[in-house]
């Protein structure tokens, strides 16, 4: 763990990412505490810019519901979304690819060829059909973006287990008469899960696009704020308040950044052997 910790802090941009996504997370903790209830309802007057008023530092939106209560409460539901999702994805997509290769044949060619099924279609429109026929909530748009996102983690799992499944331990373990699945849990994804955490950690930073994407076109969850929302609500008043879409763009810029920075530390600091190469 301290190799790891030390090898994490020589990348100095993945310490920086780090850092960001550490303040949005506090962001989002702080959120119920510094702007209790409603983040949604009118507090101010409308267009009101930032520094413009100390009691709303970041202004308020074209219906005058406080920027910093939607921003702080956004980071909420950005990272509960990117989160949720990506874990839903690493566990199908873990699933299915190591499935696919340890057992290989007639299950690998099937389970390999729905997996380019859903990799031949374009992602955010997939994942805009889905939300619009499962309807605009947090659920919704979960579903949809871990049904477009684990191909890519059960191809990489699939890899790394045809590469592990003829090591030694593997088959010291099936002549101790282990079974399959219990060989696939114990053996071959532990030792699958460093590149796996990675592609993991770019999937959170997918979900927080699509989500705001699809909120932005309206389709996301309209009872809770989102950053996507307030970009989309923004647009109609460009011109006159730029700063209403400014400030929710930076954040999602900023969010994403610091998981690709965090994302590429994690794979420095897991696959030491690669980067020496």
């Amino acid at each position: 763990m301290r190799d790891f910790a030390r090898r994490f802090a020589r990348n100095r941009a993945a310490v920086l990412g780090l850092a960001i996504l550490l303040a949005v997370a506090a962001m989002a903790l702080a959120a119920p505490w510094l702007y209790p209830g409603d983040p949604l309802r009118l507090a101010a007057p409308p267009r009101l810019w930032p520094f413009e008023d100390p009691r709303f530092p970041l202004g308020s939106d074209r219906l005058g519901r406080d920027m910093m209560a939607l921003i702080f409460h956004g980071a909420r539901v950005s990272l509960l979304i990117g989160v949720v999702a990506s874990a839903t994805a690493t566990v199908a997509g873990c699933a299915i690819g190591a499935t696919a290769g340890y057992f290989g044949g007639r299950v690998d060619d099937l389970l390999m060829r729905v997996t380019e099924v859903f990799q031949t279609i374009p992602h955010f429109l997939f994942a805009l059909v889905l939300v619009a026929v499962l309807g605009p909530a947090r659920s919704s748009v979960i579903t949809a973006i871990a049904v477009v996102t684990w191909p890519a983690i059960a191809r990489l799992v699939r890899a790394e287990t045809l590469s592990l499944r003829e090591r030694e331990f593997v088959l010291s373990c099936r002549a101790l008469g282990m079974g399959d699945a219990r060989i696939i849990a114990t053996q071959i994804l532990p030792n699958a899960l460093p590149p796996v955490i990675v592609m993991s950690s770019v999937i959170v930073a997918v979900a927080i696009l699509v989500e705001s994407a699809l909120s932005f076109l309206g389709l996301g969850d309209p009872n809770v704020p989102s950053w996507g929302t307030v970009i989309g609500d923004g647009r109609e008043v460009l011109r006159t308040a730029w700063y209403i879409s400014l400030v929710p763009g930076l954040a999602i810029l900023a969010s994403v950044l610091a998981i690709n920075l965090v994302g590429e530390g994690l794979n420095d600091a897991l696959n030491p052997r690669l980067k020496e190469r």
